[in-house]
């Protein structure tokens, strides 16, 4: 274990509070960040805590050309399974909004099946690995975004992230550089959220 000091404790400390939720139209659109610092987001999300070591966490990867792929995909399955509901402006969206990052990571959970782990470990174990990646961001400059959105929970749109029935899509995670950075965050004092027990 890598010991703490006093400057890099702190360092932690500000680079948790100043993690952001950075939007594709907030990027500039279409800059690529390089693959190596990718690999290095993706590395430290399979660092994340996981019950029995299942690792369930799944992703891939799309850029360059592939963006374009991945859009295709999720704005025609979202035409095709809108129905009533369909919006042009949404259809759009999803057209345009992949091409404005340098890559986009979907967020797969592999079930697990030989262990007796409830699923909803494997799926909070896949949160951690997505605060990892946001962490990551964070300390290198760049933007990223979360977003559970669109065709997250179509069942349909499993197979195309090569996950099966048993598994689950929980979202899709977009990386760019910064155009515009987000603004200043707050929080609810500490004395509401947290309750101590003494004795």
């Amino acid at each position: 274990m890598i010991p703490l000091n006093e400057s890099s404790s702190s360092w932690f400390n500000e680079l948790v509070k100043n993690r952001r939720s950075v939007f594709p139209k907030q990027f500039i659109p279409g800059k690529p960040v390089a693959d190596e610092m990718i690999r290095q987001v993706l590395t430290n999300a399979c660092w994340a805590p996981n019950h029995g070591k299942t690792e369930p966490w799944q992703f891939t990867v799309f850029s360059g050309k592939g963006l374009e792929k991945f859009a295709s995909f999720q704005s025609e399955l979202y035409k095709q399974k809108a129905g009533e509901k369909f919006k042009e402006e949404t259809y759009s969206k999803m057209q345009s909004n992949p091409l404005l990052a340098s890559h986009i990571i979907a967020i797969g959970m592999k079930r697990t099946t030989t262990k007796n782990i409830p699923e909803i470990e494997d799926i909070e174990a896949v949160a951690c690995a997505v605060q990892n990646m946001y962490l990551t961001v964070t300390a290198y400059g760049i933007g990223g975004y979360w977003t559970t959105g669109g065709i997250t929970y179509y069942p349909e749109a499993k197979s195309f992230f090569g996950l099966g029935e048993e598994d689950k899509l929980l979202g899709f995670f977009y990386i760019g550089h910064i155009a515009v950075p987000s603004g200043n965050a707050t929080r609810l004092p500490l004395e509401e959220k947290v309750k101590w027990v003494n004795e």
